[in-house]
């Protein structure tokens, strides 16, 4: 699979040059610091890995618990299910950094009565999405469209059953969504709340999931708490900590962030 990722790279870097201008922008803007034969050597690393990670997420069609467990490695699951065990349900803040994909596998660490989600939003491409349906719930993940999420939520409690839902939380709204901006990469970006007022509703446990890439298709990811009490912080406190927290991992491993995302196009000049 990798020496296939190997022999695509040249075409699709040199040739193809599938969305480079804007990576190319974005890795300039978040590192002003950085020269630029710095940033080129970053984007190649990325665009290698940007290949490997597809062909990983296709490899979740067939990949066996037993791989997925030597290769995903959550290093203190403890906190989840310490949580879980307590009656608390967990909000997990993800971004498009490392493996996402492969997060979905949590679901085989948590305890049985635990209900594992992961937030989602619709495709236009409908036979992609329905093949990254499959994939997410293959370990038992259930796949909560976003508009559900507070239906999906609710019909947990009034079952009192609790709940671990993953969310990715660093897409940018659309600009007629927008209630707030934050500091993030060197920008000042609009941010979705969403997450946030969830976790303080319902008053649960928030985590920031730290991914780490070992080495080619091995990750450790290591669960950090947020905040001892999330609905005591002032309004958007919690989600820029997790954009703290996020920039920190991207700056220790820049290669592995989706900079062919266009995070930044509604950010402040």
């Amino acid at each position: 699979m990798f020496l296939l990722a190997d022999i695509l790279y040249y075409p699709f870097y040199y040739l193809v040059k599938y969305r480079r201008q804007i990576a190319r922008k974005n890795l300039l803007a978040s590192f002003p610091e950085k020269s630029l034969s710095e940033i080129i050597k970053i984007e190649k690393k990325f665009y290698r890995y940007f290949l490997e990670i597809f062909l990983e997420t296709c490899k979740v069609a067939t990949i066996s618990k037993k791989e997925m467990g030597r290769r995903m490695k959550f290093m203190n699951v403890e906190l989840i299910n310490d949580s879980n065990s307590r009656g608390k349900s967990v909000s997990l803040y993800l971004a498009h950094y490392g493996n996402w994909e492969w997060i979905s596998s949590l679901n085989l660490y948590v305890y049985d009565y635990v209900a594992g989600g992961q937030i989602y939003q619709k495709m236009k491409n409908k036979p992609f999405e329905k093949l990254m349906l499959k994939n997410r719930n293959r370990f038992g993940t259930a796949n909560i469209e976003m508009n559900e999420t507070l239906r999906w939520i609710n019909d947990k409690i009034q079952k009192n059953i609790v709940s671990t839902v993953g969310y990715i939380a660093d897409q940018s709204p659309k600009i007629q969504e927008v209630k707030h901006f934050l500091h993030f990469l060197n920008h000042t970006v609009p941010i979705f709340i969403g997450t946030e007022r969830i976790v303080k509703k319902y008053d649960m446990d928030a985590y920031y999931l730290d991914i780490k890439r070992v080495k080619r298709g091995y990750y450790e990811t290591t669960f950090v708490k947020m905040h001892e009490n999330p609905k005591s912080l002032p309004d958007f406190e919690l989600t820029q900590i997790f954009f703290n927290l996020l920039e920190s991992s991207i700056k220790n491993q820049p290669e592995i962030y989706l900079w062919t995302h266009n995070r930044f196009k509604h950010a402040k000049k």
